[in-house]
């Protein structure tokens, strides 16, 4: 996310450095007005940009593995030697510098070119690639595709009616007001036609010919495919009770969504968010910056208990409590009348906005209606193909499975859909790489990043490193002795480490 640039601070690389001045491997300076990292890994020396291309995180207090680097954000990745981002949520390259050593000192210089597509056609591609879908999966496997330099044709059919967009910003800083909306598409709109990726909006494909290998879209129309990526995400669970239907009632989705609520948002005096998942927690955060009023109603004793345990979910409350958001816990809402919600305990909640949070569930009409097998989500295997050859899947309704838990998971994170978009790219061209990223997550709430790590359905034991309510903590969920999650707040170095903690165990494993 573009941030306000200070002057460059550290060293002036052009002038040398000494290896002595290297902290952990690594050291920021600049080259003239860019900040510029120092990486000394192995035996070699990369210059590349000192902060991340997704949020603008500080690379010096990442971790490097091998010849990469890893954000201490959101967990991206990028390659030192080209500074390629091959791990999302970035997507961008990082710019590199050329290096040199001599008399003892290290020396920066020019900028890199950086590398451009060959214009070559890649042996055994197919010709037509068809993504069903304008979220972080489609869009993803979409640039990877062309990132890769494959040439034939990419229509995306997507049911928005926005170009691909910063999903997890919508319930954070973009809703908060302290994002300006030309943050949130994920490429400008000129990307698609320099690109030759066919980007329809508003398309809704309402059945597949696996035999013909052609999806149908509503208008009857036919679109041919050579593979297939499904990529349809989920949709917001509605509200069950009466007068869930009137206007002021809203879910959050898309950015036509968010934008409805903002509308909202600046006639309204209180708001009632039903649900205390992470998406109406961030919702509730990000209107109390705007000075609203705000109620939460949840059938739990605690705030996502279920995901982080309960000292994190009782830290989650008062962190809440303390911004001034009002909970009503244990309890529902049974029905709407004007602004007026009746809950269950006999209490009344007049709003004049309400946001519902309550879950989502996967689309899988299609996939359904294809015959592709099914198990609460789209099975998969490793490479992300479905039960049908060529018909691939990933985000939100894919299925995988995982070798961290050794379990067939699904999970509803931004990062996991770009990362099985990305690998169902490549799989797409004909590789077969296996999806076996460790899930990860992170939620924003006030001032406070909570970072996951891992997949926990269950655990039995959470060994808690640090202190909670100081806000300086990493958690640790345990099944019968083995890790499978971490949470942590202000512990981003710690986060990465047991990343790559599980990923190493996971290849011990086989």
């Amino acid at each position: 996310m573009a941030q306000e640039q200070s002057p460059p601070s550290g060293p002036d690389l052009t002038q040398g450095v000494t290896l002595a001045e290297f902290l952990d491997g690594k050291l920021a300076g600049h080259v003239g007005d860019q900040e510029v990292l120092l990486v000394h890994s192995r035996t070699e020396i990369f210059a590349v940009a000192a902060h991340c291309s997704h949020y603008h995180g500080p690379l010096a207090e990442g971790l490097v593995v091998g010849d990469s680097i890893r954000c201490p954000w959101h967990h991206a990745c990028f390659d030192l030697r080209s500074g390629e981002a091959v791990r999302a949520p970035a997507i961008d390259s990082l710019a590199c510098w050329q290096v040199e050593q001599r008399n003892g000192r290290v020396f920066v210089h020019e900028k890199r070119e950086q590398r451009k597509p060959s214009g070559k056609a890649l042996v055994n591609a197919p010709d037509r690639i068809v993504i069903v879908g304008g979220g972080a999966a489609g869009f993803a496997a979409a640039e990877m595709l062309r990132r890769r330099e494959f040439l034939g044709s990419i229509v995306m059919l997507s049911s928005d009616a926005a170009a691909p967009v910063d999903r997890p910003n919508l319930s954070k800083d973009f809703l908060a007001g302290s994002a300006p909306e030309d943050w949130m598409p994920l490429r400008p709109d000129s990307f698609y036609n320099d690109t030759g990726i066919e980007l329809r909006l508003n398309s809704e494909v309402t059945g597949i010919d696996t035999k013909a290998r052609h999806v149908i879209t509503a208008g009857g129309g036919k679109v041919a495919y050579d593979r297939l990526l499904l990529a349809t995400g989920a949709e917001p669970v509605r509200l069950p009770i009466p007068g869930a239907d009137q206007p002021h009632l809203h879910t959050l989705r898309s950015l036509a969504d968010c934008r409805a609520i903002i509308d909202a948002a600046q006639r309204a005096r209180r708001v009632l968010v039903i649900g205390a998942s992470f998406i109406g927690l961030e919702v509730a955060a990000a209107l109390r910056a705007r000075k609203i009023e705000v109620h939460v109603v949840a059938p739990k004793t605690r705030p996502m208990e279920r995901v982080l345990g309960p000292d994190m979910g009782d830290f989650v409350r008062a962190l809440h409590e303390e911004h001034g958001v009002v909970f009503h816990l244990e309890d529902t809402v049974i029905g709407i009348e004007g602004q007026r919600a009746t809950l269950k305990s006999g209490g009344v909640i007049e709003a004049g906005l309400v946001v519902v949070g309550i879950g989502v569930r996967p689309r899988l009409a299609l996939a359904e209606q294809a015959g592709l097998t099914l198990d609460r989500g789209i099975l998969l295997n490793a490479f992300l193909e479905t039960s049908v050859p060529g018909i691939y899947a990933a985000g939100d309704i894919a299925r995988w499975p995982d070798p961290h838990s050794d379990e067939t998971i699904r999970v509803e994170h931004w990062v996991v859909a770009q990362r099985q978009g990305q690998i169902a790219a490549l799989n797409m061209l004909g590789e077969r790489a296996r999806f076996d990223s460790v899930p990860f997550f992170w939620s924003q709430h006030y001032d406070v990043p909570i970072n996951y790590v891992g997949h926990a359905e269950q655990w039995d034991e959470i060994v808690v490193d640090g202190d909670i309510t100081a806000k300086d903590c990493l958690l640790k969920y345990k099944h019968k002795g083995r890790l499978l999650a971490v949470a942590s707040i202000f512990r981003d170095l710690a986060s990465l480490q047991a990343e790559l903690e599980m990923e190493r165990e996971a290849i011990l494993r086989g």
